[in-house]
């Protein structure tokens, strides 16, 4: 066992160890064992996936994670049917009732190792997923950045960054997390950069220097010196070069942020930079976003915000058994359907089966949200790149509120 310890390197499961269910909870081992023991592993069930309440009592949240899913259910002898990801959800739908993101149908004896893993999967991504979506929404057209992976174990980068991608960030910061989503990483220099060369202008005219042309040229301008000090300073050094100065003043030091990027914005102005963008980064939120951008600020790098987002508590429950409706106490028993309205995104949960209905709030054309993933093991629904992913979220942003 300790020699087995120490093979692993790095506290992390594999693929081939999530594939095999080594990540589940004991207990779900013992069900198993239970079943088979009693001749019940082929009893056909219909299970749910629904959200307990989001956090902070937040109206929607970002459904992510789907492909995942898509792969740990490959070759599991199961139909599953989901919301598309990057799709927008709610706790309980407009008459109250909790909606389910996703539907599995098979032999339980045959899936309930992958409960734990399956919740994992889209728990912690749609948590940063909705982070991301709604930083974005208070930025606007100004561009976000992905800053968060550094506060995160990093075999999560990929997920994270990705999460946050699809979520409406612009760029992301890491390798891997660009390379997952499809996208060249963005990034600045760091304090340390500067530090190294002991003189702010040596540094920035070295970045300029060594790197490329398509490298935006982002001078960071709080080492030393007042942020209004610097900025001009490296407005001077690199004149017309300079796309944009970052702000990343630590919390104890920051004073009225605001008020910073407005002086920052007047001093680079009246000397004739205002091509110059005012880039601010740290210990940023939806709210500090919203704000800043009112002062002048064109850019955000956002990090432990959304890389450190709650989870979302979404839980599995068997609402069929063998054709017959059941439920625990607490949730509503038989498949659903949801029904989404395609104008304001209002949402019906109703029995599966039920007629189409109208949206109750708009009287728009509603929708089903719960489209096939699986088939007898199969994938069968086109997996959307990140970025088509992305798109999708940014047009329904475009219909909610924060």
């Amino acid at each position: 066992m300790l020699e087995g310890r120490r093979l692993r390197r790095f506290h992390i499961a594999t693929d081939d160890e999530i594939k095999k269910a080594e990540t589940t909870d004991i207990y779900f081992v013992r069900t198993k064992q239970v079943l088979e023991a009693k001749n019940l592993q082929d009893v056909h069930v219909i299970a749910e996936i629904t959200p307990g309440e989001l956090p902070g009592g937040l109206p929607w949240g970002v459904l992510c994670g789907i492909e995942e899913e898509a792969h740990l259910f490959e070759g599991v002898p199961v139909d599953i049917y989901a919301m598309p990801e990057g799709s927008i959800f709610h706790y309980k739908d407009y008459f109250g009732v909790r909606e389910p993101v996703m539907r599995i149908e098979g032999p339980y004896g045959k899936f309930c190792l992958y409960e734990t893993p399956m919740l994992g999967l889209i728990c912690q991504a749609s948590g940063v997923a909705t982070r991301a979506a709604r930083v974005k929404k208070a930025a606007g057209e100004k561009l976000v950045v992905a800053f968060g992976i550094r506060r995160m174990h990093p075999a999560l980068a990929p997920m994270l960054d990705r999460a946050a991608y699809i979520g409406g960030f612009d760029g992301i910061s890491s390798l891997i997390g660009a390379k997952t989503a499809g996208v060249k990483p963005t990034g600045t220099m760091p304090h340390a950069l500067i530090i190294v060369f002991g003189d702010q202008v040596q540094a920035w005219k070295a970045f300029d220097e060594v790197m490329p042309e398509d490298v935006p040229r982002v001078a960071l301008v709080d080492t030393y010196y007042d942020e209004k000090i610097e900025a001009v300073m490296a407005a001077e050094a690199l004149k017309d070069r300079l796309f944009a100065v970052r702000l990343d003043t630590p919390g104890s030091r920051k004073g009225d942020f605001a008020e910073i990027i407005r002086e920052v914005r007047w001093e680079l102005d009246v000397r004739g930079y205002k091509h110059v963008k005012i880039f601010v980064s740290g210990g940023l939120n939806e709210e500090k976003v919203k704000v800043l951008s009112e002062a002048g600020a064109d850019a955000f790098g956002v990090g432990t915000y959304v890389s450190n987002a709650p989870t979302i508590d979404f839980a599995m429950d068997i609402v069929e058994i063998d054709g017959k409706i059941c439920a625990k106490r607490g949730k509503l028993g038989g498949r659903k359907e949801v029904w989404r309205c395609v104008e304001c995104l209002t949402d019906v949960v109703l029995p599966f089966g039920k007629p189409q209905p109208n949206c109750p709030k708009c009287g728009g054309k509603m929708e089903p949200m719960l489209k096939p993933l699986i088939k007898n093991g199969k994938i069968v629904a086109k997996l959307p790149s990140p970025k088509e992913i992305r798109e999708y979220v940014l047009k329904q942003l475009e219909k909610v509120e924060l």
